[in-house]
């Protein structure tokens, strides 16, 4: 009996250590948002709570805080390219919306700094 509790345990600890976000998103095309302001800004404003959030949208902003916090654990390889990729966009051309972000879901600035650090790293300068 005893054995079955621990197989039932280990397998639930399994389940949880391999949970991702979902993929569906995967492909979409991060260019095509980063180069349309207009497509930008709405992303922004759902996911600040600004505006409608398209399907996608959702899942982002249902996940965000999570995934900066967990330095995103629980995200594909796909989804942690494109997290660097927008986060340095950010950084680079749009810093008042990357603090205005922050400001939202990182408010003691723990995890800017770390995404900041890695931004200079590949070259990305930040004004003070």
């Amino acid at each position: 009996m005893m054995l079955k509790y621990y197989l039932v345990l280990c397998c639930a600890v399994f389940a949880l250590a391999e949970e991702k976000y979902t993929d569906k998103y995967d492909k979409i095309d991060l260019d095509e948002i980063l180069e349309n302001k207009r497509l930008l800004q709405a992303y922004v404003n759902c996911i600040l709570d600004k505006g409608k959030c398209t399907p996608e949208g959702k899942e982002l902003k249902d996940h965000l805080e999570d995934a900066l916090q967990t330095g995103c654990e629980k995200c594909t390889e796909a989804q942690k390219k494109g997290a660097t990729k927008v986060i340095e966009h950010l950084i680079k051309n749009e810093l008042p919306t990357w603090h205005e972000l922050t400001a939202r879901f990182d408010p003691e600035g723990k995890y800017k700094k770390i995404y900041e650090e890695r931004a200079r790293a590949n070259g990305i300068q930040i004004p003070e």
